[in-house]
């Protein structure tokens, strides 16, 4: 049985918290947030705390918590050689303060209070400084279904900026698109297949074969009537900066495709 102590409340502390819950293999020891009433609703489940001084004895603590409050709230940290984690995508380890054994426990998906997550679909990435410590984050991980990766800080941070890309970015188009739909009284639900079958489609092919759309075909009509049929600057902005990159990418590959073939 591995204890834990978690420390916040916002949407990842509060999914670990039901995932833990879950878990035969889990013993949440105690839950700390600044702010009690965020968590008073779970104190019959949990002995709850909004007291640094009042943290109990655990495997491990982990700090689900703002990037920008990891360091600070290690800092603060009541005790040392005790060891603690944070599950940030890019914030360093080593900015957990030094006096406790450290590492990393980064759920790699997007996460929402109110949205229902599957673990075993989630991959964690994990780091510790003191390899005696990693076995118990890959113990963590696979007692809540999801399958573990060892990774370095780099290699987490890199792949934090390609999620920003996927994920934060993706969603912005989303906004846009449901903002332009809203503009002529369309229902955004009429692209949730189309946004689907997008998202299934690079699972069996890479994102560079699964493009399609005016911008790889240098439909030059189409674009220039859809640039005519935006109302707002920003979204023409970005509508060009990104056909841009689509034309580019796949101008270029093009190229050195035909090139390889004269060369055969």
């Amino acid at each position: 049985m591995i204890s834990v102590v978690l420390l916040g409340a916002g949407n990842v502390a509060t999914h670990l918290y039901k995932a833990f819950s879950n878990s035969e293999n889990i013993s949440i020891t105690q839950w700390y947030n600044r702010t009690r009433a965020s968590i008073s609703s779970y104190a019959n489940d949990v002995d709850i705390t909004d007291s640094l001084d009042e943290l109990k004895e655990a495997d491990i603590y982990i700090m689900a918590v703002s990037d920008d409050s990891i360091e600070q709230l290690s800092i603060n940290l009541p005790f040392t050689n005790r060891f603690v984690v944070h599950t940030s995508g890019s914030v360093a380890m080593h900015d957990i303060d030094k006096k406790n054994k450290i590492g990393v426990f980064y759920l790699l998906q997007t996460f929402s209070k109110d949205a229902e997550i599957d673990f075993s679909e989630v991959p964690i990435c994990v780091e510790v400084y003191e390899k005696e410590n990693l076995q118990l984050l890959i113990d963590l991980a696979k007692a809540v279904g999801c399958k573990p990766h060892k990774i370095t800080t780099e290699q987490r941070q890199t792949l934090h900026l390609a999620a920003v890309f996927v994920n934060n970015f993706t969603n912005q188009l989303y906004r846009i698109g449901h903002e332009i739909c809203e503009t002529k009284n369309i229902e955004f639900e009429i692209l949730h297949p189309l946004i689907e079958e997008t998202a299934k489609k690079i699972q069996h092919m890479s994102p560079f074969m699964a493009q399609t759309g005016p911008a790889k075909r240098n439909d030059k009509r189409t674009i220039k009537r859809q640039l005519k049929l935006i109302e707002k600057e920003e979204h023409e902005a970005i509508y060009k900066m990104l056909t841009t990159s689509i034309k580019k990418t796949h101008g270029i590959r093009s190229t050195r495709i035909k090139s390889q073939k004269k060369e055969n």
